[in-house]
């Protein structure tokens, strides 16, 4: 194994973590410290936005290449606005109206969207795999949401609803800059993706409108979430699949909910049952799956 290979690896364990940990900060700051959510996505995507595209300046990266060409700035305006504003706003919103175990976990349908979305587009059945994994993440968010009784939703209907919304936003997200980042360099789209989904979120709560109960628990935990769980981790992301490849970092990306899971139960006493568990990995097991799929289309 090459030192190239085993950063790819520290790096994409390193990004999931931070992602889960920056889910149960901002659990912590709207739920206790009565942070509104809208504010902490407009600060997290402008101060994120700007410093990847500073890090694209410093390694002499053409920033303004995506705004070149018409179907261009379409593409990054459409990316920008639906797939990182659409993912942080439904994101953000389910771990408000639930938490960040629960969030994390209904956004890992995601990839069971994604493997649907291109079966139709290619217009070829499912694999068996497929099935299993779609039936999987079915009975995953089912047990997460009922605890098993049909008759009643154990999270409410905006946290599930948001959290499908995070599932599907996150599927956009995934596959919609396939193009660009193609002709431009990852650090830069993402930059201006994160600033022009800012602005969205700058007219349901602008940066300069500040509430919440603010101590030195505060004032890091914000800190955390810019610095560390949105510019270092997406940096650090996009180096772990140039290093290792996307098949093997989404792998990785698992430990996202876990952490989340683990921080949420450990740290904020949220309460987490078996019937969560098991749902959980339940949606957990269809990445493996997945990854699973594409690794052995691959081999052939």
């Amino acid at each position: 194994m090459d030192t190239k290979y085993k950063l790819g690896i520290i790096f994409g364990i390193a990004s999931a973590a931070l992602w889960g940990i920056s889910g149960t900060f901002v659990q912590y700051l709207v739920q206790q410290r009565h942070f509104q959510f809208e504010w902490l996505i407009s600060t997290r995507m402008i101060l994120a936005g700007l410093g990847l595209l500073l890090i694209s300046t410093y390694k002499k990266m053409d920033i303004f290449s995506v705004w070149r060409t018409p179907k261009d700035r379409l593409q990054i305006l459409i990316f920008g606005l639906l797939g990182l504003f659409g993912v942080q706003f439904t994101f953000f919103a389910a771990i408000g109206y639930s938490n960040a175990a629960t969030a994390s976990v209904l956004q890992f349908a995601g990839p069971v969207i994604i493997a649907v979305y291109l079966a139709l587009v290619h217009k070829q059945h499912p694999s068996k795999t497929q099935y299993l994994a779609i039936f999987l993440a079915c009975l995953g968010v089912f047990l997460l949401v009922t605890h098993g009784q049909f008759q009643q939703l154990i999270i409410s209907w905006n946290a599930f609803i948001f959290g499908i919304a995070s599932a599907i936003t996150m599927a956009i997200y995934t596959l919609y800059p396939k193009s660009l980042l193609a002709k431009h360099n990852s650090p830069t789209v993402i930059g201006w993706g994160m600033l022009i989904g800012a602005l969205p979120a700058m007219f349901i709560k602008p940066v300069w409108q500040i509430e919440g109960q603010w101590d030195l628990s505060a004032v890091a935990s914000v800190a955390f979430i810019i610095l560390f769980g949105t510019l270092l981790a997406f940096y650090i992301y996009l180096e772990a699949t140039k290093n290792i490849g996307g098949q093997i970092t989404s792998l990785l990306i698992s430990i996202e909910p876990l952490t989340s899971i683990i921080l949420a139960v450990v740290w904020l006493n949220t309460p987490y049952t078996l019937f969560d568990w098991l749902g959980s990995l339940c949606i957990i097991s269809t990445v493996f799956l997945l990854t699973k799929k594409k690794t052995n289309h691959s081999s052939r």
